[in-house]
């Protein structure tokens, strides 16, 4: 089947899923290039279609047995013309793909982890993804994030997780509720907070849970209330904060190397 308009049903589908609306009202997002393919077939993602470039000049670095797992899958063909009106990539390699999210309903917190991330109104797709890429690097199947932080189904988040997308549950949550949950089971709770004296090395990590706050507020004053230490990452420069989805890689190593002591 080769697509040649631009009002085919199906190219006006794809072109609504670049909005958060449209992709939680059908449940889909899309993914582009042959790795992040490759990375949803290894993780037996639900995909729906793979879109392919009939006539892009773009080569192809898939290799046969990328080819072959490809065509396993129902693969619409679109003219050149048409995939740079549905693609979001500068340099697009000329496929991507329609995936199912997963199912919110069965979305559940695993409370028996060892740690904990939660994400309080983080805004920027950059760091969101680069933070879900961290969490991944060190194994943690979940991240809980209040309403208001970016749609991980974002096209800039999904591209920057590298994969991480399909392996790291992103679950949205009150965090009020999740925090006195999390307590109730002795689960302890820190919030960063750039006012404190107390750093990352000053205290324990066994069964813990860390809030990273808004890029430009921080953790919410009634979210700070609650927790039960606060605590920040010592900057002996004169830099007086750092980006979020460092700050949290630092944390989330640092963590890491102590739990492994």
């Amino acid at each position: 089947m080769l697509i040649t308009s631009k009002d085919n049903d199906l190219i006006k589908h794809i072109r609504k899923l670049k909005e958060k609306k449209y992709r939680d009202e059908f449940g889909e997002f899309i993914i582009e290039g042959a790795k992040m393919i490759e990375e949803a077939i290894r993780e037996e993602a639900q995909i729906k279609y793979i879109i392919v470039c009939d006539d892009c000049k773009t080569e192809s670095s898939m290799t046969q047995e990328q080819l072959y797992d490809i065509a396993k899958y129902e693969c619409i063909y679109v003219t050149e013309k048409i995939f740079s009106l549905i693609t979001d990539v500068v340099a697009p390699q000329g496929i991507m793909a329609i995936v199912e999210k997963p199912i919110k309903s069965e979305n559940k917190i695993d409370y028996k982890a060892d740690s904990f991330l939660l994400l309080d109104n983080i805004q920027d797709p950059g760091n969101m993804g680069t933070i879900l890429r961290t969490a991944d690097s060190l194994n943690m199947k979940q991240i809980i994030v209040s309403p208001g932080t970016a749609d991980c189904y974002n096209s800039k988040v999904v591209r920057s997780t590298m994969g991480a997308i399909f392996r790291v549950n992103v679950i949205e949550r009150d965090l009020e509720k999740v925090i006195k949950e999390m307590q109730k089971r002795e689960i302890k709770l820190y919030g960063t907070d750039l006012k404190t004296n107390q750093t990352i090395y000053d205290v324990d990590y066994h069964k813990t849970a860390v809030i990273i706050g808004n890029e430009a507020n921080g953790v919410a004053e009634n979210l700070l209330a609650l927790v039960d230490e606060k605590i920040k990452i010592p900057m002996p420069g004169k830099t007086e904060s750092l980006n979020a989805a460092v700050a949290t890689g630092i944390i989330l190593y640092e963590i890491h190397r102590r739990n492994r002591e």
